[in-house]
């Protein structure tokens, strides 16, 4: 069923992107709850397993339905374009309990002997204390589940708002929505989001709107947070099916033996835009020398670089792209 989004001029004007890592962290808790999402996830999957396994995550898992009401209290719309993890947890546990009894009902009687099960009652009879349990559980999941990978989520999902930010600019808003997914379509001043639980409309009023590539959300669009939240699309970011693959897999031999094998790796390790940060992590190399390679491979005319936020993502050139396309 289809969520429909009304704009007018000033909503235009209103919408950005953001990333989520709250929102990460509640979708990781899901995937790993729903086995049709695990698909490219596998890996990581692997990765997590025992330290998911001392977790208990049946208050979570009570609250998310499917199909059905999730509450929007637990992932409140990012209050910026690079906001942290705490501050967005500083948020969830500054809900309203009205608020957040209202969301949990919702979501309890969408969940088959959920609401009169004893932890249901509990939420319910306490919507304060459920709040802080929730933020704490959810805390704990983000150490265990998604704070290691952090760097490497981020790294993809810093670039997709670079690509997506560049393709607004050259194509403009409407085609960009079509490209994000075909789900998404736009007319007469309204974004239709198609496959969603449920149909209904809202008018955004001034609000605009966020913009949010995801991991965990894969394979799903979804339109979401009715009021008092700022309206928000949540889409798969791009390049989800090479997220948990060793670069060192990649690399061609070749070009290892042209640049030396660092060297190739960083350039081969780059088939999305990243900070030095996150290629140090993924290639398990020390930031200096990540750094050192950059510079000289920006030299050499295979890369650029730009400021994004915090930090500088660099993406490989038409030569830099031709290069690490190489066959062993």
């Amino acid at each position: 069923m289809p969520f429909h989004l009304h704009f007018d001029e000033s909503d235009l004007l209103r919408c950005r992107f953001a990333l989520s890592p709250l929102w990460e962290t509640q979708e990781a808790v899901r995937t790993l709850n729903r086995p049709a999402r695990h698909g490219y996830h596998l890996p990581w999957l692997r990765r997590i397993e025992e330290g998911a396994a001392g977790l208990d995550l049946t208050p979570l898992w009570r609250l998310m339905p499917e199909p059905g009401y999730n509450p929007d209290f637990l992932c409140p719309p990012p209050l910026g374009p690079l906001a942290t993890f705490a501050e967005e947890l500083r948020a969830l546990r500054a809900t309203d309990p009205a608020t957040a009894r209202a969301d949990m009902a919702l979501a309890l009687a969408d969940t088959p002997g959920a609401a009169h099960s004893p932890g249901g009652r509990r939420m319910l009879a306490d919507p304060a204390r459920a709040v802080q349990e929730l933020a704490d559980l959810l805390e704990r999941a983000w150490h265990v589940m998604i704070e290691p990978h952090w760097p490497r989520l981020r790294a993809l999902l810093e670039a997709d708002v670079a690509f997506h930010s560049r393709r607004l600019a050259e194509v403009g808003f409407e085609r960009l929505l079509g490209e994000i997914s075909p789900r998404l379509r736009w007319a007469d001043s309204t974004l239709t989001v198609a496959g969603t639980r449920g149909n209904h409309s809202r008018v955004l009023g001034g609000q605009g709107l966020v913009l949010m590539p995801s991991v965990f959300a894969w394979p799903d669009v979804i339109g979401g947070y009715e009021a008092p939240w700022q309206p928000a699309v949540i889409y798969p970011a791009r390049g989800i099916g090479g997220l948990w693959a060793e670069s060192a897999e990649r690399t061609p031999d070749a070009l290892a033996r042209l640049l030396g094998g660092a060297r190739a790796d960083v350039l081969c390790a780059l088939g999305e835009p990243a900070g030095t940060s996150a290629l140090a992590h993924r290639l398990s190399l020390a930031p200096s020398s990540v750094s050192a390679h950059l510079s000289v491979l920006r030299a050499a005319g295979l890369l650029t670089s730009r400021r994004y936020g915090h930090q500088v993502l660099y993406e490989r050139t038409p030569l830099g792209i031709a290069l690490a396309a190489q066959e062993s």
